[in-house]
This record gives C-alpha cells, sequence and structure tokens, in this order.
C-alpha cells in the first residue's frame, strides 16, 4: 500500500466505526508549554482535563507533527524523524479497553493485513485486563505477549493528573528468530507501530491513584512506520512518504542513493527528513528567527544545506526539494500546495543568508586552523562549537576540514558546550504536560461556559461562579486582594484573536456593603469557553454566588474597536498594493495602537505605505455598514472569508464583512460603520524577522491624539527656527548640510594636528635586530580613528623600507590602534591586520584589515601599555 493508501485506510476503518474525521490541527499549538504540535492528542488536551465539553465523543485524525529531541538520531536510525504523522482514534468517555483493544487488531491483521504471527503486544505490567483481553478474546498467542514497566507502559500527563496504562503493537521482522527470550526492545527485529493509552485513571497530589469518572482513549500510528512495514523496505526513508524528496537531492548532488556509501545517504535522508519539517512550518506560518520555534526551524533548515554543501552541492537548492515535500503534501495538509510559492521564497531567501553567513565562518575557521597548525594544538572545543553556533558549522563538517590539514578537533570540549546550550534551552518538549495551571483550569471545568454579551452591550449582569487568589479556588475575597473572578455571563471581551481583553469595574451590594473591583485584564480559560476576570478588590467584600454588575470601559472598548476594524482594513489594503499573496503573519489591537505582521521579502517603499494609507481613509470616509452574522465554517471559506493566522475555529464561526473590502472569520469586537474610525495613520513599517514585515499604526481617538502630538512638535521647532510649518524641512536639511562640512573641517584639523604631532616621533624609532624600523608610540588628546591612520601612515613613509608602525591613542575607556607597514616588511612575513588583532585583544577587543594597512579597537584603555609591549615585541621579532 502506498503511504495515501495507508493514511486513508486508517481514517476510512474508524470513520466506518462511527468516528468523526477531524483535519490536523496546526504545527503551531494554542498550548503554551511547547514550542509545537508534537502528538495527536494536543488538540484534545482540553477534553482530555475536562476543561472543555466534547463536540464529538469519537474521533479520528492524521496529525501532523514535528520534533527535535531526538536530532541526533535522524538519518541514522530506522525510524526516527523530525517530521511525522500520527494517525489516531480518540474516544472522549465513549468506548474503552476492549473495543481499542479489538479494533486495533483488526485494522492492523485485516485491513492492513499483517500477518497475526508476526504481531507482538505489550501491556502494563499490572494490567491484567488488557493481557486478558489480548490472549483471551483476541486470541494472541501468550509467548506473543509481553509485560513491561512504567517506563515503557505507563502513560501520564504530569505529577498529578489523568494518566493510565499503555498497549503497544510490534511487527517482527524475524520470526525465524523463534520466541523464546525474545526482547521488543530488539530494534533489529522489531518495530512499535501502534499505541494504545487507556486514559483511566487519576493521580492525586498525595501520589495515589483513583478511577477517573470518564475514561478516555488516546492512541497514535505512526504512518511512516506502517509505511515502512507494508511496503518492504528496510526503513522509514525509503518509503514513498520520503524517498522522492531524498532522490530529489540525490540527483541535485549527482549522486546514486542505491550505491551511496553510509555517510552519503544518512546525508540524504537528512535532507529528506527536514525538508518536510521546514516545508509543513513554512506553511503554518512559522518563519526562521533566532528564538522558540523559528529558531528550530532555522536550524533545520540550516542542517538541510550544510547536508547539501557536504555533498557538493553550491547553488541554491532547498525550493527544488520543498517541490517534492509540496507535491506529496495534498492529502496531510492541502494549505501547504496553497503556499507553495511563499515556502519556495523564504527557503531561497533562508539559504541565501546561511550561504553568506558560513562563508564568513570560513573565514573564521581558517584562522583557528592556521593557528592549531602553527602551535601543535587541536581546535579548541569551545572554538568548534562558536563555529557550530554561530556560523552554522556543524561538529563533522569542522572535523572533516580540520583533518584535511591535519590537525584534530578538541570534541569533548565541544559537547561540553553543546551540553550547557542544552541546558539554557530545550529546542521542545518530548511530553504534553496536561497539568500547567491546573488549579484554575480545574475550577473553570467545574463552573461551565461564559456567556458572552459584549457585542451588544458594554454593561451586563453576573453571577459569581468562582473566585482565585495566589492560585488557589475561595469562597470570597476582600479590598486589597488581586483575584481571578468567574462569571457565568459578561460584556468583558477576553484576549483573543489579537485583541486585548477589555477593562472596567465590577460591583455587588450597595451601601456600606459594597463591592467594587477593578478588571485590569480578561483571559480565556478551558479552551476558550470560560472567561477569566483579573482584578483587584478596591472596596468591600466578593462572594461566589453574589450577583455582579459588569461594566466594560467604554472609551477604551470604543478604541480598541476602531484599531480591531482598522486591522482589517489594512490586510485588505495590504493586499491591493502587495499583491494576493500577502498573508497575515500575527497582530495585536490594544488601546494605544495596532501592529499588523506579514510576509514580505522586502521593505515597502514609502509610495506603497502611502497608498496603504490612502486606501484605508478612503474605506473610513466611505462609511460602509459592518455586518456580522454566523456561518458554518466552510460556508464562510468558500464565500471568500480571510482566516486569522494561529487561530483555531469551531464548526460554527463569526464573520465580519466589510461589503466589497473586507471578509474575515473574527470573534473580536468592531466598530458598526467605518466612519465610527475616524482616521488612520500608518506610524511605521519594519522587518521583524526573515520575510516578515511589521506596520504599525493608530485609528480613531488613538490617530487624533498622534496627530496633534506631532502638531505641537512641529508647532514647537516652526516658532524656534522663526519659520512657517512648510519650511521647517529645507531648514532641517541645511543645518544638517552646514554640521556635516564643520564635522569634516574638524576631522580634517585632528587629522593635520596628529599628522604634526607624529612626526615628532620619527626620532623615537628603533632599528630591529633584523634591520628593519619599528615606531611604536601613544599619541595623546583622543584622536580619532581616521586622524590616527593617517598619521600612521605618514610616519611609516617618513621611516622608510622595511618599517612597521603601530600607534594608539585613548578616549576615555576606549583605545584606538592602527599598524601601518611597508612593502618591505609585508614581504618578511608581517601582516598589520594579524598583528594589530592580536594587539587589540590585550585590551579586550579586536579588529583587522589588509597586510599593509589595519586597525583595532579597545574596551579597556587601562591595558594600553601592555598591547603596545606586546606591538614592539612582535615587531622587533618579525623585523
Amino acid at each position: 500500500m502506498t503511504g495515501a493508501e495507508i493514511r486513508e485506510a486508517f481514517l476510512s476503518f474508524y470513520e466506518s466505526k462511527g468516528h468523526t474525521r477531524l483535519p490536523s490541527s496546526s504545527l503551531v499549538p494554542e498550548d503554551p508549554t511547547v514550542l509545537l504540535t508534537i502528538a495527536g492528542m494536543l488538540q484534545f488536551k482540553p477534553v482530555f482535563l475536562g476543561q472543555a465539553p466534547r463536540k464529538v465523543a469519537t474521533a479520528t485524525t492524521t496529525q501532523k507533527c514535528v520534533r527535535t529531541n531526538d536530532i541526533g538520531n535522524v538519518g541514522v536510525t530506522a525510524r526516527h524523524h523530525t517530521f511525522f504523522e500520527m494517525l489516531g482514534n480518540f474516544s472522549f468517555g465513549d468506548y474503552f479497553k476492549e473495543q481499542a483493544i479489538k479494533w486495533a487488531w483488526e485494522l492492523s491483521t485485516g485491513v492492513f493485513g499483517l500477518p497475526a504471527e508476526r504481531v507482538w503486544v505489550s501491556v502494563y505490567e499490572e494490567d491484567a485486563e488488557a493481557e486478558a483481553i489480548w490472549r483471551d478474546v483476541v486470541g494472541v498467542a501468550p509467548e506473543r505477549i509481553k509485560r513491561m514497566g512504567a517506563a515503557d507502559n505507563f502513560w501520564s500527563s504530569g505529577p498529578t493528573g489523568p494518566c493510565g496504562p499503555c498497549s503497544e503493537l510490534y511487527y517482527d521482522f524475524h520470526p525465524e528468530r523463534g520466541t523464546q527470550d525474545a526482547s521488543l526492545e530488539d530494534d533489529s527485529r522489531f518495530i512499535e507501530f501502534y499505541n494504545l493509552v487507556f486514559m483511566q485513571l487519576n493521580r492525586k497530589p498525595d501520589g495515589s491513584l483513583e478511577p477517573l469518572a470518564a475514561k478516555n482513549i488516546d492512541t497514535g500510528m505512526g504512518l511512516e512506520r506502517m509505511a515502512q512495514i507494508l511496503q518492504g523496505v528496510s526503513n522509514n526513508y525509503e518509503s514513498d512518504l520520503i524517498y522522492p524528496i531524498v532522490a530529489k537531492a540525490a540527483s541535485i548532488a549527482g549522486v546514486d542513493y542505491a550505491t551511496a556509501p553510509p555517510a552519503v545517504k544518512t546525508a540524504l535522508k537528512v535532507i529528506g527528513d527536514h525538508t518536510r519539517a521546514v516545508t509543513y512550518m513554512l506553511s503554518d506560518g512559522v518563519t526562521p528567527s533566532n528564538t522558540g520555534r523559528g529558531y528550530v526551524l532555522r536550524r533545520l533548515l540550516r542542517r538541510v544545506v550544510m547536508k547539501g554543501r557536504l555533498l557538493g552541492i553550491r547553488d541554491v537548492f532547498t525550493p527544488a526539494v520543498a517541490e517534492v515535500a509540496v507535491a506529496l503534501s495534498a492529502a496531510c495538509d492541502p494549505a501547504v500546495q496553497r503556499n507553495a510559492q511563499r515556502i519556495y521564497d523564504e527557503l531561497a531567501r533562508e539559504e541565501g543568508l546561511f550561504v553568506t553567513t558560513l562563508e564568513r565562518g570560513q573565514k573564521q575557521l581558517d584562522e583557528y586552523l592556521e593557528r592549531a597548525a602553527a602551535g601543535g594544538k587541536a581546535i579548541a572545543g569551545p572554538d568548534a562549537f562558536m563555529l557550530y553556533d554561530t556560523f552554522g558549522f556543524p561538529l563533522e563538517l569542522t572535523q572533516e576540514l580540520a583533518e584535511a590539514r591535519g590537525v584534530e578537533v578538541d570534541v569533548a570540549g565541544f559537547e561540553a558546550e553543546m551540553e550547557t546550550q542544552r541546558q539554557r534551552s530545550k529546542d521542545s518538549r518530548e511530553t504534553v504536560d496536561l497539568t500547567a495551571q491546573a488549579g484554575l483550569a480545574a475550577l473553570a471545568a467545574a463552573v461551565g461556559p461564559t456567556a458572552f454579551t459584549g457585542y451588544s452591550a458594554t454593561r451586563g449582569a453576573g453571577r459569581v461562579r468562582g473566585l482565585m487568589r495566589g492560585g488557589v479556588p475561595v469562597d470570597s475575597v476582600s479590598a486589597g486582594d488581586r483575584c481571578e473572578v468567574l462569571l457565568d455571563s459578561t460584556p468583558f471581551y477576553a484576549e483573543s484573536g489579537g485583541q486585548v481583553g477589555d477593562m472596567g469595574v465590577l460591583t455587588a451590594g450597595s451601601g456600606e456593603a459594597a463591592a467594587e473591583l477593578a478588571v485590569a485584564d480578561c483571559q480565556k480559560a478551558a479552551g476558550g469557553a470560560v472567561f477569566v476576570h483579573a482584578c483587584e478588590v478596591r472596596a468591600g467584600q466578593l462572594h461566589v454566588g453574589d450577583q455582579v454588575t459588569a461594566l466594560v470601559d467604554e472609551d477604551l472598548r470604543r478604541r480598541v474597536r476602531a484599531h480591531h476594524t482598522a486591522t482589517h482594513l489594512l490586510q485588505s489594503a495590504l493586499k491591493a498594493v502587495l499583491g494576493p499573496d500577502t498573508c497575515q503573519q500575527g497582530s495585536l489591537c490594544n488601546f494605544q495602537r495596532l501592529r499588523f505582521d506579514f510576509n514580505l521579502a522586502r521593505g515597502m517603499t514609502a509610495a506603497e505605505v502611502a497608498e496603504v494609507e490612502r486606501l484605508v481613509n478612503g474605506w473610513v470616509a466611505a462609511a460602509a455598514p459592518l455586518e456580522t452574522r454566523v456561518m458554518d465554517l466552510a460556508a464562510a471559506k468558500a464565500a471568500g472569508a480571510t482566516a486569522m493566522f494561529g487561530e483555531k475555529y469551531d464548526d460554527s464561526v463569526r464573520v465580519v464583512d466589510v461589503p466589497g473590502i473586507s471578509m474575515e472569520l473574527c470573534g473580536g469586537t468592531h466598530v458598526t460603520n467605518t466612519a465610527e474610525i475616524g482616521a488612520f495613520k500608518i506610524l511605521s513599517e519594519s522587518g521583524i524577522a526573515s520575510g516578515i514585515r511589521r506596520v504599525e499604526a493608530v485609528a480613531g481617538p488613538a490617530a487624533v491624539e498622534y496627530l496633534n502630538q506631532v502638531d505641537g512638535l512641529v508647532r514647537g521647532l516652526s516658532g524656534q527656527l522663526k519659520l512657517k510649518p512648510e519650511e521647517v524641512p529645507a531648514r532641517v536639511s541645511a543645518m544638517q548640510a552646514e554640521l556635516r562640512e564643520a564635522a569634516k573641517q574638524l576631522a580634517d584639523l585632528k587629522a593635520q594636528l596628529a599628522v604634526a604631532q607624529s612626526q615628532a616621533l620619527v626620532s623615537q624609532a628603533v632599528v630591529a635586530p633584523k634591520g628593519g624600523k619599528v615606531l611604536v608610540a601613544e599619541l595623546a588628546g583622543g584622536v580619532e580613528a581616521k586622524a590616527l591612520q593617517e598619521a600612521a601612515v605618514k610616519l611609516q613613509e617618513a621611516l622608510g623600507d622595511p618599517a612597521a608602525v603601530v600607534l594608539a591613542s585613548r578616549s576615555d575607556d576606549k583605545v584606538n590602534f592602527v599598524a601601518a607597514f611597508s612593502a618591505g616588511a609585508v614581504k618578511a612575513g608581517m601582516q598589520a591586520g594579524k598583528l594589530v588583532g592580536a594587539v587589540a585583544k590585550v585590551c579586550g577587543g579586536g579588529g583587522g584589515g589588509k597586510p599593509a594597512l589595519a586597525q583595532a579597537g579597545g574596551k579597556d584603555a587601562s591595558k594600553t601599555e601592555e598591547a603596545l609591549a606586546l606591538a614592539s615585541k612582535m615587531l622587533n621579532e618579525g623585523l
């Protein structure tokens, strides 16, 4: 069976058993405890925890996942990956252990046709029930059922919370070896392909276990592993899910995979695996950066490029390889093909940037190699790690290049530095923490969903369903307490979709017993169903069960509404000016301003910014009415509604439509007519990551405040300069030109003074042992680098050939160095760049330049004499 047929067979099988087929969730999870989606169950976490009601009783999915905790094993073992598809079937309090086991067996042996005698089963050592089902109901031979400990066969969500035993199915590649002393941990014989988790227990804070009221099923089958089994290949990489990508890379490199040596095969496998990962990550909106999931993406892509270079590929190749991954993606995630061009553009851009970085790193490596070769030493571990961490040089490349020069690498030192980095920052989590913020989650689940009334009103009544203080549920709060308040109904908007939560007041009771709470924020819990008001009690007491009046700050709501609707108009304007492929990459709408992130490989021109601003203000002036309606998700997308980056939508969605201008899926608060926005002004347009730009702007009252502020500044300048406002720019330009000319004249005078001062130093030159003239001196008065360089050149010319001059000059705590060498000095083997760099290091700095002329700087001027002594010593030895 092909990989596509395996995927469809799994999903269709469980659909025939009454499961609802659901789409894969994004690789960018809503769960803040993980960087990337790492398991099929992640999108169902709130349901498993009881934080959100189940929408279906049973479900089946194929989930795209990325894990990097075993990145070193990718391409080395037969089945380690960073990107993989996890097929799963889930029960939320519906069927349980026996049915899950029976269906797993029917699917494996019936649908997929695995010989029963080749399927082995593991069970948790204390789960006699599962063992009995496998043995007595399914009919698996007892000798092919293995009991295993908690490390392998007991799943826990964390120190407390849902947990339960697992049962795993293994395929036997070598049944001829018999059953006696067989170990399921023998990777040369067995491969685990299906894991069944029986979520039946709850671990209490004291460590004891109690049965869960609603028992759940969470399973996972690795698509790549099943493809290896059914296609009869020796490893996952040679299945039709990955091998076409590997073959494309081999073709570009001009090698034959079948006859390639192991190291070449490993490199090709890494390219195949990592290309899948970066393709899907880019499609889901992840962009290369130096932090978080962006760093994971950048690291994976750089490994692809490095493996390609080790194979001899020198041209940009990642887009061509990604084309194959995109072609294979349709059944897993149709959005990948729609985002194809953006993926290729980002890959080409990032690969080009990395190659430039590599070339700079090559120069650094050459210095390390030269130093190590001259001193008969190895490249130090920290230096090798710096090449890896700063320039992307993997250890194996450094070793290969060092070996060609007869130099070793301190691998132990490198590994020590690597371990330090691992402790500072993990790439991603291997397990899903279901216990984060457990106290609030449990309370939110207990009180039930909050009714939101804020679309039509900023004032409403509600009853207190729960209170939290210091992370602990309480029955009441008093004046001075900071707390979280959960109501059954509220007009307060809870932060989501890029819009911040409302602020305002909660009041309860009357007279002296009245309670008043300032609401500083409103957030969502329990999968978004419960609104949590972050409050400070100003007066009185509030109890669970009290009736409250909720008052949203109308001025702040008005400001954020203007910003949110303006953001929708901004996105339409950007698409109109920059092209329809412009996609949102993030947004924020608060009371002060809005920001909007979008994909663009270059900066916007001033004309483009002006045109976007003109379009938005034109739509504002048109007084277009907004229409909001609730629609089926599929119908909304078919109508052309734009989905917001990173958001997860229910089957029923709210559509905000500005007819003929903008249509978006959005749960935020908005104006009723674009004229209410009043004005729109772009403050800035800048780059925030490779291929990602950001527009910051103001609208409504915030725009008026900004324009008043600018007007005040212009009026102030006009008064000081005694000019009309429109004359200020020309006068400022003239003043800048005058300042530049004065600065130039001052620099010329300083240079002339430095040269004149330095001429008195000619008599201080000494003759080195080999006959060359050497002058090492310090010029007083904080001479600037350019003037110092001119003085050094004049002195060197005055001394003749061969001659070498090193000058220093301090300014505050810093010091500048310049070295000027004659042609004869250079011919004798002296290099100004290397010498001045070594001298500056004494003062905590660095620098370099050409063999005849170079400059450097130091951060610690107190060591200037020591640095000049080193310069004198090196010059006397060389000349």
